[in-house]
């Protein structure tokens, strides 16, 4: 079949795409470092002329023009992961939040819990079969895509051709905008990082044992936890996402995937946010493989892997274990992602590493240092990580091993790990509890 006289068939510009939604409608938003710029510009201008259309989404890079007080009544945000462009909107009532694992993020559109009447997706060109390539964002966008009643896809010439369970036929696509544009990146400073988190990453890389398959997220720690790694033998990536820091360890010939139980010999994740010398080695790469979120961050197929490390961190956590990572009291912050997916994962795994990490303290606007371990979490607090899952939790005064212990044998770990300054005050605070 001729699959070039397909598409070109089906090529309109991002302005006439974008009149396909209608008033009312729910639309899925491709996101991370693959929001669909120009389709989401034309939307943008398009947006008087429509009301009530829903965009869901998970977490989007760059500006977010399509949740400011002007798009209110013709655009709303429902978000299931809340993203720093879209977080003002949230907490003040311009847009949603639906709490959800981000196992179960698809399946949310798959099973027709959300049912979506059209799809902005960003691919890269067809191959010579015809087939597109998801590219850097497969996790979360491949299921819903294809629940869609319309796909409406930017076709850009800079997307990586990802390999895995990452493609869709040209046939699928509805609208076909080409475009030619370099990705959004997402860079780590280059900087050296901070005493605290040097020091939480080495603590980290100390329960990493030779052999381990690894969720590692982008960030100041898992960045610096990375470079703890290089006398470690056989490690392995199974994570939603991952960044730069990958290349210098399979460089290095830490990184071979070799003792992995599934996918071995392959680097397995969902999405990948980086910067563009990441997106040109990821390209057809056979050592990289993108799967669906729903297969990637289930806890089962964690599991699977032998000493499973999940890395994840926390905004706060109480003295019996409970772990918050998505508010601050009351006020969303952000969303479970696929934390508990990991932690439950990874505690089913054979000699499985389940960490909490964070710095002791946090400052406040005013200056005011405040401890993050805490007697009892805000009012309001969401829990993420319940006491029950809860395992390692690390911070730059070392590791405390909560599984199998007291209250009082927690709480006496964790103010341990706590800042100095805390310290006495924490211990007051337990006993009052009858904690200790």
């Amino acid at each position: 079949m001729d699959y070039n006289k397909q598409y070109q068939s089906r090529v309109v510009t991002a302005d006439e795409a974008v009149r396909q939604i209608k008033s009312n409608q729910r639309v899925f938003l491709t996101g991370n470092c693959s929001v669909p710029v120009k389709l989401l510009e034309a939307l943008v201008k398009y947006a008087p002329e429509v009301e009530n259309v829903e965009i869901c989404q998970a977490l989007t890079i760059g500006p977010a023009d399509y949740v400011k007080p002007e798009m209110e009544g013709h655009l709303r945000v429902n978000t299931m992961f809340i993203s720093h462009n879209v977080r003002s909107a949230v907490q003040n009532g311009r847009a949603d939040f639906t709490p959800v694992l981000l196992s179960e993020f698809t399946l949310l559109f798959k099973n027709r819990i959300l049912p979506l009447d059209v799809a902005l997706i960003h691919v890269s060109p067809p191959d010579e079969h015809g087939f597109c390539s998801l590219g850097i964002e497969v996790g979360l966008t491949k299921a819903p895509a294809e629940s869609a009643k319309i796909i409406i896809a930017e076709v850009n010439q800079k997307m990586p051709r990802t390999l895995g369970d990452s493609f869709i036929h040209v046939s699928r696509l509805n609208y076909i905008v080409p475009v030619d544009y370099e990705l959004p990146e997402m860079i780590m400073s280059e900087s050296v990082p901070d005493p605290a988190t040097e020091s939480m990453a080495g603590y980290i890389a100390e329960l990493i044992p030779d052999g381990a398959t690894m969720q590692m997220g982008i960030g100041a720690i898992p960045d610096a936890v990375l470079k703890f790694l290089f006398d470690k033998r056989d490690l392995g990536i199974h994570t939603e996402l991952f960044s730069d820091g990958v290349i210098g360890l399979v460089e290095a010939g830490v990184l071979t995937n070799a003792r992995k139980k599934i996918n071995p010999g392959k680097i397995t994740a969902g999405f990948i946010l980086g910067s563009r010398q990441l997106y040109n080695w990821v390209d057809d790469n056979p050592l990289i493989e993108l799967h669906p979120t729903e297969y990637i961050n289930d806890p089962y197929v964690i599991a699977q892997n032998d000493r499973q490390v999940a890395l994840n961190s926390a905004i706060e956590v109480d003295l019996t274990g409970q772990v918050c990572a998505d508010s601050i009291g009351p006020k969303l912050y952000s969303g479970v992602g696929g934390q508990l997916d990991f932690v439950y994962g990874a505690s089913r795994s054979k000699e499985g590493v389940p960490i909490i990490a964070l710095p002791s303290t946090a400052t406040m606007r005013d200056g005011q240092m405040i401890s993050r371990i805490a007697a009892m979490l805000k009012q309001g607090a969401g829990v993420v990580t319940t006491r029950n899952h809860v395992r390692y939790v690390v911070t730059e005064y070392g590791v405390a091993d909560l599984y199998g212990k007291t209250i009082r044998q927690r709480a006496r770990s964790l103010i341990n790990i706590a800042h100095p300054d805390f310290r006495d005050q924490l211990q007051r605070e337990a006993h009052a509890l009858n904690y200790l």
